[in-house]
């Protein structure tokens, strides 16, 4: 994983502390894309 890819893994971790309601649809959106490599 490349330093961009951290650095937005970082910040979106530190934001979906504070924003609970964004967290489940980005998880929902995350786990979308994460299913791409589920399905292998």
């Amino acid at each position: 994983m490349n330093k961009m890819a951290m650095t937005a893994l970082g910040l979106g971790a530190l934001f979906l502390m504070r924003n609970k309601q964004s967290r489940e649809k980005l998880m929902e959106q995350f786990n979308n894309f994460a299913g791409m490599k589920d399905s292998q």
